[in-house]
């Protein structure tokens, strides 16, 4: 009887060190549907996340970006989306591309939880607290976003369809993107929803799943996109880590504990890294260096005055929501759930190790003027519309083009005026660790690792219902 209890005593002082700190452990009630949809819900959306039918042309799907095998994301630090070809950092351009997506693929483990009351790196897509929209929810699509989708995960599936870099593809490529040029989203979502009716097994699994689908005519797009919701809700649940576990009250070892006492203490990091999945669900400038062609947010006309390309090039993050000042350069702070697995780290994966990411945060401004920007993957053949009396063309760039287009990708980093707005938005203090103690909160990092989520690519359906080709591949 003694060793029971032996370990009982030591497991009560070990969690009685850190309690008042701690989050409480992640439970069912944490998650949408009580992290229990229906079964035909799940997967009817296991079937649209694979399927390359939801976008314009009908060649990438959601998980081309988001692979259950590569940490839900793609592993390169900004995606080349509609109009390549591959998976993850093997990826290539096809018939050319007109850019790359402008922010790092986000992750998607316990993207379900109830705490997430706004969507994307700068939370574009928002819970309406102002009572200004009639959807209840604040978005790009404004007043065209319908009523009733009752959680903003099932709201955030709405939108990748519509951007033209991510799925829709161009202006003169097909219907859906032509809707999109125009803005008419309602449009460009009834073509995808026309799509889904069409397409006999689709028909019978949403009339399986809904009870407000009698017949196929009555699938709408917001549908999809709650199904979608329910088989991420479940499909990437993961809150079965060491962590998790020393939230149930079993030790870690010396040194996973010795990085725990200084995450939630001398660190600092829990002051935003905190709660059961490890994020304030709020948005911080801490100076990250921009590498890519940002979301052509910003006054400055530098980039356009010297390529003749005319576009702007910074990203002003939640800024270009709010418009108020405090939030210049601002991102969401991600969840650290899997943080391991989930790389490159930073809204646009400026940082290509954990590392690097870590020490990014002791000395946030002099982190970025240090910087070396990382090499994004090679966009083989980059196009541009050329418009004319009978509509859009593409030509793709000549060599004098392309070198000005290129110079996009460090372009605000490049700049001292442009990478001193960043630094002078910054909101982080320095903090002061030792070698030793950095390595202690690296260790600490890996225990936040679900070992079930390092490959989930038993999710990818061997087949999907439009007959297209799932994507990514399934595993052999």
């Amino acid at each position: 009887m003694k060793a029971p209890l032996t370990i009982a005593l030591i497991m009560t002082a070990a969690v009685g060190a850190y309690a008042a700190d701690l989050p409480r452990p992640l439970t069912d009630g944490d998650y949408l549907w009580n992290g229990a949809p229906d079964p035909k819900l799940y997967g009817l959306g296991r079937s649209l996340f694979f399927d390359p039918v939801l976008s314009g042309n009908r060649n990438i799907a959601c998980a081309t970006c988001h692979d259950p095998a590569r940490g839900t994301g793609d592993g390169v630090a900004l995606s080349i989306g509609e109009g390549g070809t591959g998976f993850g950092p093997d990826r290539v351009t096809q018939d050319g591309v007109i850019g790359r997506v402008p922010r790092n693929a986000q992750p998607l483990y316990n993207i379900g939880a109830r705490a997430y009351t706004s969507m994307f790196h700068d939370g574009r897509l928002e819970l309406d607290r102002w009572g200004g929209f009639p959807s209840r929810l604040r978005s790009p699509a404004s007043e065209q976003f319908p009523e009733g989708l009752d959680n903003t995960l099932t709201a955030q599936a709405m939108f990748p369809v519509l951007s033209a870099v991510e799925m829709a593809g161009q202006p003169g490529e097909n219907p859906v993107a032509d809707a999109v040029s125009r803005r008419d989203f309602k449009r460009a979502w009834g073509l995808l929803a026309e799509r889904l009716s069409a397409t006999p097994d689709y028909a019978r699994q949403f009339i399986g799943a809904f009870d407000d689908i009698k017949e196929p005519d009555d699938i709408r797009f917001d549908h999809a996109a709650r199904a979608i919701a329910a088989f991420e809700t479940v499909a990437f649940r993961s809150d079965q880590s060491r962590f998790d576990a020393r939230l149930a009250g079993w030790p870690m070892n010396a040194a996973e504990e010795a990085g725990l006492e200084l995450f939630f203490g001398k660190a600092g990091c829990s002051s935003c890294h905190n709660g059961p999945l490890l994020t304030d669900h709020e948005f911080h400038a801490i100076a990250v260096p921009q590498i890519g062609p940002g979301k052509y947010q910003g006054v400055d006309g530098s980039y356009a005055a010297h390529t003749g390309h005319p576009h702007r090039v910074e990203d002003e993050g939640r800024f270009n929501v709010t418009s108020d000042a405090a939030d210049l350069f601002g991102f969401r702070t991600p969840s650290l759930r899997n943080v391991a697995l989930t790389g490159p780290w930073g809204h646009n994966g400026a940082f290509a190790s954990l590392e690097d990411m870590v020490r990014h945060h002791l000395d946030t401004v002099a982190s970025l003027a240090s910087y070396v920007p990382n090499d994004l993957p090679p966009l083989e053949t980059v196009i541009q519309p050329v418009r004319n009396r009978t509509g859009v063309s593409y030509q793709v760039l000549s060599p004098m083009q392309r070198g000005a287009y290129d110079l996009r990708d460090t372009w605000v980093h490049s700049s001292t005026p442009l990478r001193s707005r960043i630094a002078s938005a910054n909101m982080l203090a320095p903090v002061d660790l030792s070698e030793e103690e950095i390595a202690s909160i690296l260790v600490f990092l890996e225990t936040l690792t679900d070992p079930t989520a390092v490959d989930r690519s038993h999710l990818v359906p061997p087949t999907v219902p439009s007959g297209l080709p799932p994507q990514p591949s399934p595993a052999k």
